[in-house]
């Protein structure tokens, strides 16, 4: 589904992204990980329209995407959260959810003088997305709760119900477990999970839990220093041993060895 090939993204002299060439399979609940520093915010930003990268091509479905901006994305598909959720504080939860469908007829200034009818009703379809994405969610019970009052698990399941709003071909998310209590991560799991099975949404997401990972994701990939590393199973990753160097140095990797030698 998505065909990223040898994407570089430059900062002055930092090659944030430096030749990184991976896939992410249609159907599929990918993993990156990979040290802090290795480009994977990044990488994200370059896929998702927010940085052109400098060099390198994206595809999605065989389409060139490369350099297209956030919004020409949306529409065909491709969505993205963030570390930090970016809801909008002084709406309850339910109209979050009702701002995502671009392009309402009540957007329009005329609209709203001759065509009242279609608007109210569009806006009743638009609430009752809303409402099964609530369900969908378990967010009944704040669905009427102004979101910055939210907790931090909570906001990233907002985050994650307005990728729902949407005819979303594929959801890329950034840490979406982080700082999120151990039953809301369930919760969150449990909801990712379903999207993907249930209704085929792909995912591809940066987390630094491993075991959040491990539970969900196949295939994981591995980027260090702004290139893919290595990819497979999550055990195959994690007792990789160019991963472990990237992960704690070579020093770390060698320390059993030495303390072995000696005893």
């Amino acid at each position: 589904m998505i065909r990223v090939e040898d994407v570089h993204m430059h900062f002055g002299g930092i090659r944030a992204v430096n030749g990184a060439t991976l896939e992410i399979a249609k159907g599929s609940i990918t993993g990156l990980i990979g040290p802090n520093g290795a480009g994977k915010t990044t990488l994200f930003n370059c896929i998702a329209g927010h940085y052109a990268p400098t060099s390198g091509k994206i595809f999605l479905d065989g389409e060139e995407i490369t350099g297209l901006a956030p919004h020409e994305l949306f529409h065909k598909g491709l969505l993205r959260t963030f570390q930090i959720a970016h809801e909008f504080a002084t709406l309850t939860v339910r109209e979050n959810l009702m701002m995502v469908p671009g392009e309402q007829m009540g957007e329009r200034l005329w609209n709203t003088f001759f065509h009242r009818k279609a608007i109210a009703e569009e806006e009743a379809g638009v609430r009752a997305r809303a409402d099964e994405v609530i369900d969908f969610l378990t967010l009944n019970r704040v669905a009427d709760e102004l979101a910055g009052n939210l907790s931090g698990g909570q906001k990233k399941l907002l985050e994650l119900g307005r990728t729902m709003m949407v005819d979303a071909k594929i959801v890329f998310l950034d840490e979406v477990g982080a700082g999120v209590n151990r039953t809301l991560l369930k919760t969150i799991a449990d909801a990712i999970r379903r999207l993907n099975q249930e209704r085929g949404y792909t995912f591809c997401m940066i987390e630094h839990d491993m075991d959040f990972i491990g539970d969900l994701c196949d295939p994981v990939i591995v980027m260090a220093e702004g290139t893919v590393l290595t990819q497979g199973h999550v055990d195959e990753v994690k007792n990789n041993e160019q991963v472990i160097e990237a992960y704690l140095g070579t020093g770390m990797k060698q320390r059993p060895n030495r303390a072995k030698a000696g005893a």
